[in-house]
């Protein structure tokens, strides 16, 4: 019989450039009915001790992906590797991964410590390995004392613990998770968010990591991947994501945005009434253009000092518990703009007030290419 090496592989200070990635996928082509590519020759690479987060809208091909390095998917051409080996027609069982699912997939006639021995009993690991693995992948959670009850006596934040216990039980080389939050509500997304994200930490194990929630793709990532069309529109770390999006539709799937359209000429981008706004790029070509402001970085009630000040009308205040949205009318330009205020402001619909847009928030997409 095996016994389960306790080895939990690389630790983020030891993922380095000279290993090979955890997870790369290279050429991968797949359709479902072999009429319409789902993926069209992708590519990607997750380093090894990496949380990665893949989202986008419903069909852009992130599930499809995890089903591809899980191996339930086999692809029409292209190659996956973990780590050093060619996976790509390789069986599930054989990847060295472990899965956590949206609905928990728990055995419902097995008791807590059965469940998450299950795997470790097929691989053949000895009752006495078995035993020391459970209870420390549980201890990891906080479950341990919860051994001997059946998943109908949980929650489904403590299932979903369950779930992720049974995951990394046999030190896998690489983790899988499929949008596991989503069945729980706000308060223990969140928590779960933390703990999953700790114990990613913890143990400096490779995380690929799919959900259609923002928060949680930025609040726990190191770097993610936004996806549409089965195209990676995005990548890098949530911070470059977000200020420093390639793309119109990067720029609008995460968080909230204003995509305004400005005129480049003379050397400088104008606004709104016809106004200064920001410099141009000496590579820019004079013509129309598109700026992306995020709403938190536009300047309510602006004192005369600054250069970009603008009048805008408050036509819509939206309660957020932290902030209050604004919609704002600015004169001379004919959409609306989004900003945000903080604290107890004393606005109110219809009020008249000056904004200002500082120059470092302010972002150029190419309004042909959309880049």
């Amino acid at each position: 019989m095996t016994r389960l090496s306790r080895n939990t592989g690389f630790t983020k200070g030891q993922a380095s450039a000279a290993l090979p990635a955890a997870i790369e996928l290279t050429g991968i082509t797949f359709s479902y009915d072999r009429t319409r590519n789902i993926l069209d020759r992708l590519s990607l690479a997750i380093r090894p001790g990496e949380f990665f987060s893949l989202i986008g809208p419903s069909g852009c091909g992130k599930t499809t992906i995890l089903g591809l390095v899980s191996g339930l998917l086999e692809p029409d051409d292209g190659t996956i590797m973990i780590g050093d080996r060619d996976v790509t027609r390789m069986p599930t069982h054989k990847r060295d991964i472990g899965v956590v699912f949206q609905n928990y997939a728990l055995f419902p006639h097995m008791t807590v410590d059965e469940n998450v021995g299950y795997g470790l009993k097929m691989r053949g690991v000895d009752e006495a390995g078995r035993r020391a693995a459970v209870r420390e992948a549980l201890e990891m959670v906080g479950m341990d004392q919860m051994m001997r009850r059946f998943p109908g006596e949980l929650s489904g934040g403590q299932q979903q613990r369950i779930g992720l216990a049974r995951a990394v039980a046999s030190r896998p080389r690489v983790m899988l998770l499929d949008e596991p939050l989503s069945n729980l509500d706000a308060k223990l997304r969140e928590q779960m968010c933390i703990e999953i994200s700790d114990l990613q930490k913890r143990l400096g194990m490779t995380m690929l990591y799919v959900t259609h929630d923002q928060g949680e793709a930025m609040a726990m990532s190191d770097r993610l991947a936004i996806m549409n069309g089965g195209i990676v529109q995005e990548l890098g770390t949530p911070t470059t994501v977000y200020e420093n999006p390639r793309s119109h539709f990067g720029a609008q799937f995460l968080g909230n945005v204003n995509l305004v359209t400005g005129f480049g000429e003379g050397g400088r981008f104008s606004f709104g009434d016809g106004r200064y706004i920001t410099p141009a790029p000496e590579s820019y070509r004079p013509g129309p253009v598109t700026l992306m402001i995020r709403p938190e970085t536009i300047l309510i009630d602006a004192s005369e000092g600054h250069e970009n000040r603008f009048e805008a009308r408050i036509e819509r205040m939206v309660y957020r518990g932290a902030y209050h949205e604004l919609t704002l009318a600015v004169t001379g330009y004919d959409q609306p703009v989004l900003a945000v205020a903080h604290g107890r402001h004393g606005l109110r619909n219809g009020q008249l007030l000056a904004i200002a847009i500082p120059e470092d928030g302010i972002h150029i997409l190419d309004t042909e290419s959309g880049k």
